[in-house]
């Protein structure tokens, strides 16, 4: 097989924040998307990231946490609820964990 067989163009996919808590306090899932393949030096970012590094931490997931349209929901001037980042975050790191 041709390597170049593999390559394609990212594909938005869905992810949804279901949890029993998140639910309760805003009423309803939440559903936000990120890009089924990512650029290599995403993951060296991730790799690299510690428990105190809250600016390259939010920088990552500004270019993650996207809407249906690829749009990042968070930027300098909009931010999340704490509860709903971590709830994004956890599901980025298991749907990337799969990929």
């Amino acid at each position: 097989m041709d390597l170049k067989e593999l390559s394609k163009k990212p594909q938005l996919i869905e992810l949804v924040i279901d949890d029993k808590k998140i639910v309760d306090k805003y009423g309803d899932s939440l559903t936000f998307f990120i890009y089924d393949r990512q650029p290599l030096d995403l993951y060296g970012k991730l790799s690299k990231m510690t428990d105190d590094d809250f600016e390259n931490m939010n920088d990552v997931f500004q270019d993650l946490i996207l809407d249906k349209d690829g749009n990042k929901i968070m930027d300098e001037n909009n931010v999340l609820p704490l509860d709903v980042t971590m709830a994004a975050v956890t599901q980025v790191g298991e749907r990337l964990g799969k990929l």
